[in-house]
């Protein structure tokens, strides 16, 4: 059974209400009238008793994300625990699929001018058109927001052209979780899988065959590019050349990197992957053939520690190749944002509501629920966090992979690359496709992206 996750604190802060209330005094007060003097009509007190009606309801602002299982039940709880903590707004959660869902549906929204006031989202090539409110004025006119406490990875990662249009909201990184059992069984010692070659070693130990059918696979990598790219950058290869306009994705660490893994998945068959599906369950279907007992482990979130049971799982950081030392997988924010169409009293709203689940004490309790990283140094010195470490030694891996993690790769040109990125690990990963064709397919179309962005 699943690991239930521990309730959410619900004390009651205080807001910054003064801002809220005079963006929600100003939008409902009328106007003057076009000679400049005022209205002396007789309606003019029931307008006046209208308007203070209005000042004195709460702000309601839509909050978007794309999160299910645990993550989404933790957080309408801390949506709970916010619009419980004051009366003066009201944020109404409504759920996606997925993180690319929000995004589909976030671009039509502004395309259409009727947007969320907050989304769990970023866009960089957005921020730069005016698609989403900058922070900076917000967070300097606010003395409790304490900037300096924000891990800085995390809080650049939120930054265009230097300017803060995001704030982080957790911090992930893909680690490996295994079961304890099964290595047991077969005399693996997890502390000795520091490299991919020996993860792979001992993945072809524990498979399971039947004829020419795998019945039980030694490790199941996640669908999608992001875990193959991880092992390239421990490898020490990169997307881009140093002056950022050369795609180097042909380069031997990445080529080398992505057909073993297309060998384990095909040739080898010790490793497979789930892919498609609606939303998540691609996802939830990895995860539940390792608890399930049809898989010895899997590279998956730090976010996914909410839904595994310890009791038979364990944690470690991912590995690195032999000759280059340990794992450099990527730590990447998720950020949120507030879309520039949104009313000032909406914008006011949703940067409070941030500014609440960036608290410490609520960064370190969804750490502790969800297995994300927290994104307040200050939020391991939360007494609740400090003894749930001790109890759960989990939760610390990707804090601890966090410290020697590259940054994410940010596209230029908008995502042309990443999806060129995206094409050419599916060709790996499902078609069986060499790694060297499909790299060089999707070399060819990421650097007229990248040219032609530079031709603007």
């Amino acid at each position: 059974m699943r690991r239930k996750s521990a309730v959410l604190k619900t004390s009651k802060p205080w807001l910054s209400i003064a801002l809220i209330s005079v963006m929600i005094f100003l939008s409902a007060c009328g106007s003057s009238s076009s000679n400049g003097g005022s209205s002396s009509a007789p309606s003019a007190q029931p307008n006046q008793g209208e308007a203070s009606e209005a000042s004195n309801a709460p702000v309601e602002i839509e909050f978007w994300y794309g999160l299910g299982g645990n993550l989404g039940e933790n957080m309408e709880r801390l949506i709970a625990a916010f619009n419980e903590s004051q009366d003066n707004i009201v944020v109404k959660g409504l759920v996606q699929a997925s993180y690319s869902e929000t995004s589909t549906k976030l671009q039509a929204a502004i395309a259409s001018g009727n947007v969320p006031a907050a989304v769990l989202s970023s866009n960089a090539e957005w921020a730069r058109r005016g698609y989403f409110e900058e922070l900076d004025s917000y967070i300097a006119g606010d003395s409790d927001f304490n900037k300096e406490d924000v891990i800085p990875t995390f809080l650049e990662q939120g930054q265009v052209d230097g300017k803060q249009y995001f704030l982080p909201m957790y911090g992930t990184t893909q680690v490996m979780y295994y079961r304890k059992d099964i290595l047991a069984e077969h005399g693996i010692d997890p502390a000795t899988l520091t490299t991919w070659e020996a993860l792979a070693d001992a993945a072809a130990k524990m498979t399971k065959k039947d004829g020419g059918t795998t019945t039980f696979y030694g490790w199941e990598p996640m669908w999608g590019k992001e875990n193959m790219m991880d092992a390239v950058f421990s490898k020490g290869g990169s997307v881009l050349s140093e002056d950022g306009r050369t795609v180097t994705i042909t380069t031997d660490e990445w080529v080398d990197t992505w057909d073993y893994f297309r060998k384990w998945i095909h040739e080898d068959q010790i490793m497979r992957i789930h892919h498609g599906g609606t939303g998540w369950e691609y996802w939830y279907k990895t995860i539940d053939d390792v608890m399930q007992g049809f898989a010895a482990g899997y590279t998956g979130s730090s976010g996914d520690q909410g839904d595994l049971d310890f009791s038979i799982i364990a944690a470690m950081e991912q590995p690195g190749w032999e000759g280059h030392g340990q794992g450099e997988p990527v730590a990447e924010a998720i950020l949120a944002g507030i879309p520039a169409a949104a009313s000032p009293e909406q914008k006011a709203a949703a940067y409070e509501w941030f500014k609440f689940f960036m608290k410490p004490e609520n960064t370190a309790s969804w750490s502790m629920n969800t297995g994300y990283i927290a994104v307040r140094e200050s939020a391991q010195n939360d007494p609740a966090f400090a003894d749930f470490a001790k109890e759960n030694p989990q939760i610390t891996v990707p804090l601890s992979q966090a410290t020697h993690a590259s940054r994410p790769f940010v596209d230029p040109t908008g995502g042309k690359i990443s999806d060129a990125l995206a094409t050419a690990a599916d060709k790996v990963q499902i078609s069986n496709l060499p790694a060297a064709e499909a790299l060089a397919e999707a070399q060819a179309e990421a650097q007229a992206a990248l040219d032609a962005h530079y031709k603007q």
